[in-house]
């Protein structure tokens, strides 16, 4: 506990933080089973891989894919939170807002699990974070809707909405290729109608697949239980995990650089006057460039001539952190309100992102017990959504070509995604990758099935949204 926490932690907090931790695992083992049944439904229902030998398979790679996929999906996950949510360090609505986001989201995910619907946990999760955002701007002293970043809510919105549409007609195509290129017979035979193996080759590519499917599930959906449990470790343990203490003297310098750097920016494309900065608290008001020139002369101040982060009073971290996150917000909504050349654009974009290095961070251990509760969670659970998957969204039963054509697509999508630091649904695109097959080979779709999916498409985003929002108003009162 030490080596991790060297803030020292009262009984109650760690209680506390245990329990937070729990419940952030917990969501993260559901979305294995939930979600990672997709990956195996396909070498499950063509006999590539037995059931055992499936799940062990498909929870290695995801456990790999957490490992080593990075954090952009984690952070571009947790910018849709309210950033004075994010900046409430220590405090109840923080710790409320974690819980009540993660509870409903496991609600709704269990809830479509127990009725074999392939709905996106991915999809629940932003609902939930969205339905806090609005609950807490319903509090008073806030204006409705203030509490949301609606630009990365159409963004990620709009990455979980094409998707799908990607999956259903790259699969369809890849599946028409398949018939041209590779006319086998046995490719196109459904298994489960023969109860027979595939063929060493169709097998190999049907496990491959799998593989990679299980690995870009890892990297994506992985890290929204990362970026989770830094928030909680943030809310309860400022001092240990606002910034990153892994920060070497070169990488302190480089940080003070960079913020003055951002500085000069400011002053000279929206109006700062750095030279004022003393005299700010003098000021009755402050403009929205000024205050940020203010920030990062703070935050200059605070990484100069320090040779780590604990040479940071342990008491002014956060506000360090609050500081980091004020001036990214706020310089991108400065930018995008400014006539600026593409070249200047691009420069503060990677400005930010360097300064954002200190506060967007993961330790290794927060990655391998997300990691480890993923790859679990994939062990359980994944007959009922293998049986949707491979009997009742097509008229007919799954082909080798159709599961491989759909995985293929699906490993694909996820992973350029992941790349992008944009957060998609496993199950959506490999749902419709399935249905896109059977369309191409004209066998039919099961429309009541395709209705319940589509049905719970709909409904997740507005049911995870009440469901974290009821929860947030009820810890709101307790924390």
């Amino acid at each position: 506990m030490s080596s991790l926490f060297q803030t020292p932690i009262a009984a109650g907090g760690v209680v506390l933080l245990g329990l937070a931790l729990l419940v952030a695992l917990g969501f993260e083992f559901v979305n294995g089973f939930h979600d990672t049944a997709n990956a195996v439904a396909t070498v499950i229902y063509t006999k590539s891989l037995k059931p055992v030998h499936a799940v062990m398979w498909s929870g290695l790679f995801n456990l790999l894919g957490v490992l080593t996929g990075g954090i952009a999906v984690a952070m571009g996950i947790l910018k849709l939170l309210p950033v004075e949510l994010l900046a409430s360090g220590g405090s109840g609505a923080g710790l409320a807002m974690v819980l009540a986001l993660l509870l409903g989201a496991i609600i709704w995910n269990l809830g479509t699990w127990y009725f074999g619907l392939p709905a996106s946990s991915s999809h629940t999760l932003i609902g939930a974070i969205v339905g806090v955002g609005l609950a807490n701007s319903l509090l008073p002293g806030h204006v409705f809707g203030d509490g949301v970043n609606w630009i990365k809510v159409r963004e990620i919105g709009l990455s979980l909405v094409i998707s799908p549409l990607i999956g259903f007609a790259l699969a369809a195509s890849v599946l028409a290729l398949s018939r041209k290129l590779l006319p086998a017979k046995e490719l196109h035979e459904a298994a489960a109608e023969e109860g027979k193996k595939p063929p060493g080759w169709i097998r190999s590519l049907l496990i491959v697949t799998c593989t990679g499917v299980s690995y870009a599930h890892g990297s994506n959906d992985g890290q929204k239980g990362i970026g989770l449990v830094m928030l909680i470790l943030i809310g309860l343990l400022p001092a240990d995990y606002a910034l990153n203490r892994g920060y070497d003297e070169f990488q302190m310098g480089k940080t003070a650089q960079v913020a003055a750097d951002l500085s000069r920016s400011t002053r000279d494309h929206f109006g700062g006057d750095e030279q004022m900065a003393a005299n700010a608290p003098m000021r009755a008001e402050s403009s929205d460039a000024q205050k940020v020139v203010d920030d990062l002369a703070s935050i200059r101040a605070a990484f100069r001539g320090k040779k780590n982060m604990d040479e940071i009073p342990a008491a002014e971290r956060f506000e360090v952190r609050s500081k980091i996150i004020r001036v990214d917000a706020q310089i991108d909504k400065l930018a995008k309100s400014a006539a600026i050349d593409p070249t200047t654009l691009a420069e503060l974009k990677s400005k930010r992102a360097e300064l954002r290095n200190a506060t967007d961070y993961s330790p290794r251990w927060v990655m391998v017990v997300i990691a480890i509760a993923l790859g679990l969670g994939t062990m359980i659970g994944w007959k009922r959504i293998v049986v949707t998957v491979g009997e009742k969204i097509g008229k007919s039963h799954l082909t080798y070509a159709q599961g491989a054509s759909a995985e293929l697509v699906a490993m694909g999508t996820i992973g350029v995604s992941s790349a992008f630091g944009l957060p998609v649904s496993t199950t959506h695109v490999l749902s419709s990758g399935i249905a896109g097959t059977m369309a191409a080979q004209k066998s039919g779709l099961q429309m009541s099935t395709i209705r319940n999916i589509a049905l719970a498409w709909v409904l997740t985003l507005p049911a995870a949204m009440i469901l974290s929002g009821c929860l947030y108003f009820l810890f709101s009162k307790l924390f």
